[in-house]
């Protein structure tokens, strides 16, 4: 499948696609009805074209009938009177020999041309008849025994019969033996529309044909596609915006009838996922509210216990309650942020980031964004916050390396510290797990950070370095997806 995409580098919309295939199949199709149009042409030119070289033939052996039955002392008088009245078909000339010129080389056409001459003269004129057929080119005609060419001849004398300026057709020339030392020589043209006897390509009529009606069907398609392609693309927009978490409002069911299909699904998906998000919303404000009043009941009655190893495990019990409960609520606090999305300077959030930290040197910045990126400019300042927090608690110092293009913005955050195990790298984005239980903190930023990445169809990734520490790459793609 690769290989052949590499010759025709396939285009990636669906405009594109469209149009390319559309030029394939007309191409194709427009190819095999010329090749059939063209070798019909053919044969019925290649018809037309042996008619024609009979009755040519028929011509000749005419005149040579008529000049074997003149006396010989008549011969050349006739001769001069042709020749003086000129408008003949055949410039005709008694020479003692066959003259000898250089011949052209023979194609489909003139090998058939020559055949039904021969075939026809000696019908007529006999078996045994000494004859020859041959195509000559105009400059390398001869005409007399002296090798006359025949610009050297009065115009009135053979151009008439053997000159079609500017074309310079062959000149068919054919000798024939009508006495010993005398040879009847005729030279003459072949007929309309067979003069050059080349087989020829497609006539410019056809080509131009071709070309317009794929111009007209590529438009006319180009203007359908991108009649019935607009609804996907607002439909992109709004699946887009929807899971950054911006508002979407219902999308127009309009276009084709699968297109109204995707729309309406897209519709009642969004409202299943809006309902959801507003219930989840609720469900954990009520428990935010639930939890403490019993939480800190427990901790009064704890209290009042007289027992003080008693009343240390209770605390120890409540304070993990307490941790956890506070740590779920951070959680969904973290990543359900309602914000509009706008073009977002990264290098302007990046320094503000890293500002406090510039001083001690314990925060190092290279390369810088190309371009604004559109996402939420609040939840990427967490996100990217988390991984420098991060950085900067388990590996005391933070190194940050810019990559941008047009496909991504991809953001290294390198740290000084042990590392994560390799069995481990994906566990550390699970809530609360702590590779250490002296560390501090609810073990939620990497899995808030990379829950924020994911909400602009990003991804986070860790990565051992080989010279120690631990590499976090942050990708975000700049097209929609």
């Amino acid at each position: 499948m690769r290989s052949w995409r590499r010759f025709l580098p396939v285009p990636r919309s669906l405009l594109g696609r469209m149009l390319l295939l559309t030029l394939l199949v007309v191409l194709l199709a427009q190819a095999l009805s010329s090749v059939i149009w063209l070798s019909q042409l053919r044969a019925s030119q290649m018809e037309g074209l042996l008619t024609s070289a009979r009755s040519l033939a028929h011509s000749m052996a005419a005149s040579v009938s008529y000049f074997r039955s003149l006396p010989l002392g008549y011969r050349p008088l006739v001769l001069d009177q042709l020749r003086s009245m000129g408008g003949t078909r055949f410039f005709v000339s008694l020479n003692d020999k066959p003259l000898q010129m250089r011949v052209l080389p023979p194609t489909p056409r003139k090998r058939a041309v020559l055949n039904a001459v021969d075939e026809v003269l000696r019908e007529r004129l006999g078996k045994s008849v000494d004859l020859s057929a041959q195509f000559v080119s105009p400059d390398d005609l001869r005409i007399f025994n002296s090798g006359l060419k025949l610009d050297e001849l009065p115009r009135s004398w053979a151009h008439y019969a053997l000159s079609l300026e500017p074309v310079n057709p062959p000149v068919l020339v054919t000798q024939i033996q009508i006495a010993p030392n005398e040879w009847l020589y005729l030279a003459s043209l072949m007929p309309e529309p067979y003069v050059s006897l080349e087989d020829q390509g497609l006539p410019a009529q056809q080509l131009w044909f071709i070309l317009l009606t794929s111009s007209f069907l590529l438009l006319f398609i180009g203007i359908l596609v991108h009649w019935q392609s607009r609804p996907l693309k607002r439909l992109a927009v709004a699946a887009r915006e929807m899971s950054l978490g911006a508002t979407v409002e219902p999308l127009a069911e309009a276009g084709g009838s699968e297109v109204v299909e995707v729309s309406r699904a897209f519709n009642s998906m969004r409202e299943s996922i809006s309902r959801y998000l507003s219930e989840r919303s609720q469900l954990f404000s009520a428990i935010s509210h639930d939890l403490r009043t019993p939480i800190t009941r427990l901790r009064l009655r704890v209290e009042l216990l007289e027992d003080e190893n008693l009343q240390a495990k209770f605390g120890r019990d409540l304070d993990e309650l307490e941790l956890l409960v506070k740590g779920a609520l951070q959680c969904v606090k973290d990543t359900d942020i309602h914000e509009n999305i706008e073009q977002v300077d990264l290098n302007y959030l990046l320094h503000g980031l890293i500002e406090p930290y510039l001083g001690g040197g314990r925060v190092t910045l290279e390369g810088e964004a190309q371009a604004s990126y559109p996402g939420k400019p609040l939840a990427l300042r967490r996100c990217i916050g988390n991984l420098v927090d991060n950085a900067l608690k388990y590996g005391q110092r933070a190194h940050l390396h810019i990559e941008d293009n047009a496909e991504a913005f991809v953001l290294h955050v390198d740290d000084e510290g042990p590392g994560v195990p390799e069995q481990r790298l994906e566990q550390v984005f699970e809530p609360y797990f702590r590779l250490s239980g002296q560390q501090q903190g609810y073990g939620l930023g990497l899995g808030i950070a990379r829950n924020l990445a994911h909400s602009h169809g990003g991804e986070l990734s860790l990565r051992n370095l080989r010279e120690g520490g631990l590499r976090v790459t942050l990708w975000l793609p700049r097209h929609a997806g």
